[in-house]
């Protein structure tokens, strides 16, 4: 089978948090998806991403996806992800709510406002797994935070306001050997009832301008350690998303919009 010499994409962004997504039929007799997604995913040499989502088939969804971070690692899921991949079937098909096989389990994400090339959606993201309080030492400091399961792993730090080098110190977080399978950092302010500032650090990437199963995690750590009440407001440099818990079900609603398309060149 030849191997193409062009590639489409789509580029799409959810609150600063960038995708480029690939429909599989066009990279028939490309073997190494890694590694193309790094060169893909380069902000100097490529395009410029967080991330690839490769875009599949699926018997019962509307699209199957399984995404690999811009240092070619494979990830579960990304909140912000999988509703670029929601807002570009939305613009293809005409239809409200889209249904999406992801690496974390069956995704459903329902339109729920539209403004020219922007689309909002609430994403039912499925219950979160919150163990108990867990510390972990830095170079001789303890630093105490909750890890979540989001259907990938986060660790979730509660702090005052940030340090200059808070990217420092979630990288080093990373590195720890409590976290077999690495891990996602969120740092977190928490500024009223309703209202938390959050940082992401993620794995594969390092700091995003937004996440949204992070966003999910930090909510819910805010909510399972008493701080804060549903829904929350998650504040971050890319843009606000509201995190919501309904008995134990997980949703997260917030803007997705497509940026451009385009054609890779292999050389």
């Amino acid at each position: 089978m030849n191997t193409p010499l062009v590639i489409p994409f789509v580029k799409a962004s959810a609150c600063g948090n960038d995708f480029l997504l690939v429909d599989s039929a066009d990279v028939e007799g490309i073997t190494d998806l890694a590694n193309l997604t790094q060169r893909m995913c380069d902000r100097h040499n490529g395009v410029g991403a967080d991330g690839v989502e490769w875009m599949y088939p699926h018997a019962s969804a509307d699209v199957e996806i399984r995404l690999i971070n811009a240092d070619g690692s494979q990830a579960e899921i990304s909140g912000n992800g999988t509703r670029c991949v929601a807002a570009y079937v939305c613009a293809e098909r005409g239809t409200e709510k889209i249904t999406i096989q992801t690496g974390a389990g069956l995704k459903a994400c329902l339109l729920t406002a539209r403004n020219e090339a922007e689309c909002e959606f609430e994403a039912e993201m499925g219950e979160a797994v919150v163990s108990p309080e867990l510390e972990i030492t830095l170079g001789g400091k303890a630093v105490c935070g909750i890890p979540i399961s989001m259907g990938n792993p986060h660790y979730v730090v509660f702090v005052d306001e940030y340090l200059d080098n808070w990217q420092n110190e979630a990288s080093a977080i990373q590195r720890s050997s409590q976290f077999k399978q690495g891990v996602n950092v969120e740092m977190v302010v928490v500024d009223g009832r309703h209202d938390i500032r959050a940082r992401f650090f993620e794995r594969g990437v390092g700091e995003t301008q937004s996440s949204g199963t992070g966003s999910c995690a930090s909510a819910v750590a805010a909510m399972s350690a008493g701080k804060a009440d549903s829904p929350v407001r998650v504040h971050a440099p890319g843009g606000v998303q509201t995190v919501r818990q309904v008995g134990s079900t997980v949703f997260l609603r917030g803007w997705a919009r497509l940026v451009c398309r385009g054609e890779f060149f292999l050389s």
